[in-house]
């Protein structure tokens, strides 16, 4: 067989299996009619021809210092050529030639995903409106133009989607595919396709900057790369040569006859190591492609194979980044509806990475901000603006209330957010303080899950490597059974734990900022979690994960695991019918021309193993459309809910300082939206999708330690509304706020676990 990094041209594969093929029948024919000369002279020609291609390809292969495995091959046809024997030769000839052709299928059958997504490049865009546009090379869009992008058609570059909002398939990139709907606004990264009207684009990336040019350039590396295990084959194809070199003569000299050491040549060629490793390895880069993960060739894909150390960053990787509202403080404000509203106002207009998160929160309590005047942000310190006439300021303790000192109620408040790992944003109103935003970065739903399967495959050892402050990081790994905490580590600290944690084994470092770069660059295996193409973290990295979702580390790791031991199956089978064909041909049992149609067939064999790689080595469940569908739903409804159950330890905080009237009419309030929302709620669970769970998981039911915590939150729900019924109209009294504080908190501890858990089963529904 041709060896991997030196194979013809595909038409030249070809022809030459086209030639030999007709050689063959031709000398078959003249055969049959008695022309013996000439079927010997076709035979003849056309193993010569082969001998000449091989002889070309393995001189070639020496120059460069690679050793051509091929070289057992001819030296068959040769000695067949040399014994007379040239029907055996003629099918050896067919052999290789075959042989080639498979080696260019297995490959090109492999490479099918990562062809796909740089054919699939758009080359012209349409700049200007749906009313008037012009066609253009995507190299001369600019940042800033607008674009058309048509039905069915590849989003070009980056950009901000218009108006009309976007619905785009992004299955060529993530591996998702369920169709994705863009709010009017929102950032739209190039290499998905339009699957639903005509939209407006208007772009902040150029074509050479947008991700989907950086994953093509990714792609392209993975294609030129080669596995440290098609080198370590080739070393076991060494062995094997000397190995068979001396059987054949042991044949020879114990067996008087020369043509039992050609039926040992023949049955020797070591086509299961030339084959089955590199089909292999391309399947499973191109199967992890399909899955959104891309690996910058087979060298990555065997090293993750046999991690056993995986090194996590904390923000963007095991968290998702997107920080949530979990309290709102009011302090100088009546109520915490007015404070988030006059935060959110100066938020619209605020490039912090709080914004959104509080915007959404006002959102998710149907609050509708003014639009502010006047406004100026001071990066990284806060903003501040008119809102309805007032001075509003948002963001740091000093910048909103300059030069006044933190109250006792303040120094709680921050003393609460920094022992559960949240976040103070401060809120002033005409220069007094109004009250305090706590946000929080929360852990992604799917973490638990993934850690879990990654140990599963074999991880000995998961590390969290952060700059957060120890009290946070441990927060995080408590939650998450992580082994060890790197806490306030800098890049260059990170860099120093990437090197202690290689004592212990193949280390895997997972990140997705620029700070990860250099821990990316030196660990055994770097992999970049949702970066965009051409970040400074996808360009360090091995392996880039193009969906930002969790899942893909461990769907990463047991693809490669998989992969891996394919090809290895491939080759100890593929070379251990080689072996006992070769003790049967050394011992006079097979004739060279069985010989060779007997290792053809093993040839066959080990491509169609290897191949397998292309399927399979998913770590998800295959959830349907439905079950996917009443998945979003209910997330949709836990992100409704979730401010509601933040508010019942805000109450709590808040109880005691409230005129008991108030008290006693926001008890009433609480004790509704318990009764008429989260009620409704829990028992719709329980009726539609904790079934669909139990069977997806055929034989394991997680879902009956949540049906228990349902009944305590109802008993707790159903506890706290006759406790409240039960007060005197004129507000509770001391000893009735004692057991109301402890029905409220026990209600937001309950509450808050049961809604993490059950965040980890809709996330795999939603997988």
């Amino acid at each position: 067989m041709d060896s991997v990094g030196s194979r013809p041209a595909p038409s030249r594969q070809f022809l030459l299996l086209a030639a030999v093929l007709v050689g063959l029948s031709l000398a078959g024919i003249t055969s049959l009619f008695g022309a013996l000369g000439i079927s010997r002279s076709v035979l003849v020609a056309l193993t010569g021809i082969v001998i000449a291609v091989t002889a070309y390809n393995t001189s070639r292969d020496l120059l460069r210092g690679e050793f051509g495995v091929d070289i057992i091959a001819l030296l068959a046809m040769v000695g067949a050529m040399l014994l007379g024997q040239y029907l055996a030769g003629a099918i050896i000839a067919a052999m290789l030639a075959t042989g080639m052709a498979l080696e260019h299928y297995a490959i090109a059958r492999a490479r099918r995903e990562l062809t796909s997504l740089i054919s699939r490049a758009p080359r012209i865009a349409h700049r200007g409106s749906a009313a008037h546009y012009a066609d253009v090379a995507v190299q001369e869009v600019q940042v800033g133009d607008v674009l058309m992008i048509k039905p069915g058609e590849v989003v070009p570059v980056d950009g901000i989607v218009g108006d009309q909002g976007a619905v785009v398939d992004e299955s060529s990139l993530t591996g998702e595919s369920r169709p994705v709907k863009f709010e009017p606004g929102a950032p739209l990264r190039s290499g998905g396709a339009n699957a639903g009207g005509p939209f407006e684009l208007r772009v902040t990336a150029t074509a050479a900057e947008s991700t989907y040019a950086g994953i093509i350039r990714l792609v392209q590396a993975a294609e030129e790369s080669k596995a440290p295990f098609a080198r370590l084959a080739d070393r076991y194809a060494l062995m094997f040569l000397v190995a068979t070199l001396a059987l054949a003569a042991l044949a020879w000299i114990l067996g008087g006859d020369a043509v039992r050491a050609l039926a040992v040549l023949v049955v020797a060629t070591p086509c299961p190591l030339i084959l089955a490793v590199p089909a292999a390895i391309m399947a499973g880069v191109s199967r992890a492609a399909r899955s959104g993960i891309i690996m910058k060739g087979g060298a990555p894909l065997e090293t993750l194979a046999r991690a056993q150390v995986i090194l996590l960053d904390k923000t963007g990787t095991v968290t998702a980044a997107r920080p949530i509202v979990v309290a709102v403080e009011p302090i100088g404000m009546s109520s915490a509806e007015q404070l988030l509203a006059q935060a959110a106002a100066l938020e619209q207009l605020s490039v912090h990475p709080f914004a959104p998160a509080i915007l959404a929160e006002a959102r998710a309590r149907h609050l509708q901000p003014n639009f502010p005047t006047d406004v100026h942000e001071q990066m990284g310190a806060g903003i501040r603006g008119t809102v309805n006439g007032r001075q509003v300021a948002v963001g740091q303790h000093d910048f909103v209330v300059p030069g006044v000192s933190r109250t006792a109620t303040v120094r709680a408040i921050e003393l609460r957010a920094s022992a559960d790992g949240s976040s103070c944003v401060f809120v002033a109103v005409d220069g007094a303080l109004a009250g305090v935003l706590m946000l929080q970065d929360y852990i992604r739903p799917e973490a638990p899950r993934v850690l879990r399967t990654l140990r599963s495959s074999g991880i000995k050892r998961i590390h969290l490597v952060t700059g957060d402050h120890p009290d946070v990081a441990e927060l995080v790994a408590d939650a998450l059974g992580i082994d060890r905490v790197f806490a306030e580590r800098a890049p260059e600290d990170k860099v120093d734990v990437v090197r202690t944690a290689r004592r212990d084994g193949i280390t895997a470092m997972v990140g997705d900022g620029i700070n990860d770069a250099p821990a990316l660059a030196l660990a055994d295996i770097g992999i970049a979690m949702g970066a965009r193409g051409a970040t400074a973290a996808s360009e360090a990295a091995d392996v880039v994960l193009t969906s930002d979702r969790f899942e893909g580390v461990s769907r990463a790791v047991r693809i490669a695991q998989r992969t891996r031991r394919i090809a290895l199956q491939s080759v100890w089978v593929g070379m251990g019918l080689s072996i006992i064909a070769m003790g049967f041909a050394a011992a006079g049992f097979i004739a060279p021309i069985t010989g060779a149609l007997l290792q053809e067939g093993i040839d066959v064999l080990v491509i169609l193993n290897a191949l397998r790689a292309l399927s399979g080595g998913s770590a998800g469940l295959a959830a349907t459309a439905e079950a996917k569908r009443l998945a979003q739903a209910l997330d949709t409804t836990h992100r409704t809910l979730r401010p509601r159950v933040s508010e019942l330890a805000e109450l709590a905080v808040r109880l005691d300082g409230l005129p008991p009237a108030q008290a006693r009419v926001e008890l009433q309030q609480t004790a509704r939206m318990l009764e008429e929302e989260l009620l409704p709620h829990e028992n719709d669970e329980q009726q539609t999708v904790y079934p669909i769970i139990e069977n997806m998981l055929a034989g394991e039911n997680p879902t009956g330690p949540l049906i228990h915590t349902h009944g305590e939150i109802r008993r707790l729900s159903r506890l706290f509304a006759r406790r409240v019924a039960q007060l005197p109209a004129a507000g509770p009294t001391a000893e009735d706020l004692r057991d109301i504080h402890r029905l409220l908190y026990g209600l937001h501890a309950i509450l808050t676990l049961h809604f993490a858990q059950e965040d980890e089963l809709y996330s795999l529904l939603s997988a």
